[in-house]
């Protein structure tokens, strides 16, 4: 291909970076991508679903900064799909798009009193720890002393670790200063964290279990009759690394809690939420025991409990919002399509539309993931255009311009990088504070270093 191929993606999280990084290599340069945003920063859930405290996955974002400063590669923030540009502006400007939007949302439980004051998705509560500017001004009651969340993933262990944390433990990270004033006057002490299923069936990394038993302000403990496994579950435990490494690390848990501890997480299997309690706000959370029928499902037994929790964080998986004039599943929650390429209503290929990440599989895998999961999508986008001429109508710079679209440059994100560097010196924190407003955000992105 003597003239380059001109792609945008959409969403500059790693499935978009990891999407642009494909196209270069496959290309072997050939190619301009132009990577759109909607928010100012990119990296995505690098930057804003990582735990603070995870300096080493965060350092992901290293890798993905060189993609983004390949001279084929340029970043275009502040720009929404659906508000600034639609699905057939970009047809009109590249030869083809590649959506990678990721999962946005959590998914609901679906039982009385989830829409109670208190009762919150853990995303609301991840974004705004980890300074995302949709949540900056978000206010979570931590005047409670017990707390309750819903899930045994990863990101359920992140939230139960935040709250357990003091705000001095925190100091050092890239926590915005206003969640750390707030997590200072916390005076949460007990955290339940609760999974339907067993201890075979826990979702969370052996790594990140074992961070919450390492934790110098809590102690933690696990009921040893949840620890009980039905034979299935026995044999997982035996033939599983990763479920037997669980396992091992949750029986450690059983025993006599640590004392002395100002705080405590107490970690529940076999329960399933069945209704949250409260008049005006989040006074209870119902419990019902749960067990394993014949065919493996969850069922319930009940029997009931209920704990005394003034705030319910739900983190029971998430899902992809629908894209504007972009074929969607509702029951999947992703964009149909094989391998990469968009299905119509039709189950035909869409010409020219692509996507990579989570909206095109789901949410599952770690960062990595997207790596071969965007190659695929660009070696049969790059397969599609071979010998055909889609001839772009127009620049997307002259539609920008026209719109009069104040669009974030990577240059400009290197400000407010700077910026956030800077501030982290100021305050004597870390390697950075992040900023968390939008307007405070784009400020910075305008000031020459």
């Amino acid at each position: 291909m003597a003239t380059p191929v001109l792609v945008a993606v959409i969403g500059s999280g790693p499935a978009g970076i990891y999407a642009a990084e494909a196209l270069v290599k496959q290309t072997d340069g050939n190619v301009r991508v132009d990577v759109f945003d909607r928010l100012p920063t990119p990296y995505g859930l690098v930057r804003y679903g990582v735990a603070p405290d995870h300096t080493s996955i965060k350092s992901i974002a290293k890798y993905l900064q060189r993609v983004l400063e390949n001279p084929a590669v340029r970043f275009f923030g502040c720009v929404e799909l659906g508000r600034d540009l639609t699905r057939a502006d970009l047809l009109d400007c590249y030869d083809a798009v590649v959506y990678c939007t990721g999962a946005m949302v959590d998914r609901q439980m679906r039982i009385p009193g989830e829409e109670l004051p208190g009762s919150i998705a853990a995303t609301d509560f991840v974004n705004w720890y980890c300074g995302h500017p949709d949540a900056a001004d978000h206010a979570f009651d931590l005047s409670v002393e017990e707390a309750a969340v819903i899930g045994v993933g990863n990101v359920a262990v992140d939230v139960v670790r935040i709250l357990a944390k003091t705000a001095e433990e925190l100091r050092a990270t890239d926590v915005p200063e206003q969640v750390i004033e707030a997590l200072s006057r916390s005076r949460v002490k007990r955290v339940h964290m609760i999974g339907r299923r067993g201890p075979a069936q826990a979702k969370f990394t052996t790594k990140e279990a074992r961070e919450l038993g390492e934790l110098e302000n809590a102690s933690i403990h696990v009921r040893p009759e949840d620890m009980d496994l039905d034979p299935v579950s026995a044999e997982l435990a035996e033939n599983d690394r990763h479920v037997r490494g669980n396992v091992k690390v949750l029986n450690g848990w059983t025993g006599e809690p640590a004392a002395g501890r100002a705080r405590h997480i107490d970690v529940r299997f076999w329960r399933a939420p069945a209704e949250i309690l409260g008049t005006d706000r989040v006074e209870g959370l119902r419990l019902e025991r749960t067990a394993l029928d014949a065919s493996g499902r969850v069922v319930g037994t009940g029997e009931f409990e209920t704990l005394p929790v003034g705030l319910v964080l739900r983190s029971v998986g998430y899902q992809s919002v629908p894209l504007e004039g972009v074929p969607f599943d509702e029951q999947s929650f992703t964009v149909p399509n094989d391998g990469g390429r968009i299905l119509g209503a039709d189950g035909s290929p869409a010409p020219r539309e692509y996507v990579a990440g989570w909206i095109k599989r789901g949410p599952s895998g770690v960062v990595g993931t997207n790596k071969s999961d965007a190659a695929e999508t660009v070696r049969h986008l790059l397969a599609d255009l071979e010998g055909t001429d889609t001839a772009p109508k127009r620049t997307v710079e002259e539609l920008l311009e026209a719109r009069g679209l104040p669009v974030v440059t990577y240059n400009d994100w290197l400000n407010l990088d700077a910026a956030e560097i800077a501030l982290a010196r100021t305050l004597d924190r870390g390697e950075r504070v992040k900023l968390a407003r939008w307007e405070a955000m784009t400020s910075a992105c305008r000031e020459a270093e």
